[in-house]
């Protein structure tokens, strides 16, 4: 089980954000080691760009910082410092599980199987009944959300894939999700993602 290091000063917040992670199959913890770290940035004391620096000096897991600081300026600083993300409160639950997946599963060596159907995360590849294809990166992604949970919307991967969904016509993601169908089409597994209408994508 990952262990995800919760770093936020608001307790109901806190409380809420450990609960969606115990049941999503985190264990939410107070101290290293961790997986990854989740962390405000405006706290009493010690802020969370200070312990972003701090985790930096000796460890490379995923950093998202969780904040209602939105400026362009703010954002820029907490990347600057390490962070891998940057989720703006108030947050969606499904699209925060969805920037941990992908962060988590993004390390070298991650392979999901669903099924007979394998994604190699490290090298983008997909095997199927002893062959092999390989995948772009958004195509990866797209296969990595629906092999992690039930139900995928369309909503919930487009903002996975590219973050901020006001800029991006849902024909972009017809598209990609034609491309990787076709794909699995060559392998055999052409019948693996499923549509459901009016709502998303599911294997």
């Amino acid at each position: 089980m990952e262990r995800i290091l919760v770093i936020e000063d608001d307790r109901t917040i806190k409380e809420e954000l450990c609960a969606l992670l115990t049941v999503s199959g985190y264990l939410p913890v107070e101290e290293e080691p961790c997986d990854l770290a989740l962390l405000d940035v405006s706290l009493p004391g010690e802020s969370g760009l200070t312990i972003c620096r701090r985790l930096r000096q000796h460890s490379d897991v995923p950093v998202i910082f969780l904040t209602a600081r939105v400026s362009p300026e703010d954002e820029l600083l907490g990347f600057g410092v390490g962070a891998d993300d940057y989720i703006r409160k108030p947050y969606n639950s499904s699209v925060l599980l969805a920037r941990i997946a992908r962060l988590l599963h993004r390390r070298p060596g991650t392979v999901l199987t669903v099924r007979q159907l394998t994604l190699d995360l490290a090298s983008m590849t997909v095997y199927f009944g002893g062959a092999s294809r390989e995948l772009t990166k958004n195509e990866t992604r797209i296969l990595a959300c629906l092999m992690q949970k039930e139900l995928c919307t369309r909503q919930e991967i487009i903002e996975d894939l590219w973050q901020n969904s006001l800029y991006i016509d849902e024909s972009t993601l017809y598209v990609n999700i034609a491309r990787l169908r076709d794909k699995l089409r060559q392998l055999g597994a052409g019948d693996y993602i499923r549509t459901v209408r009016g709502v998303g994508y599911r294997l």
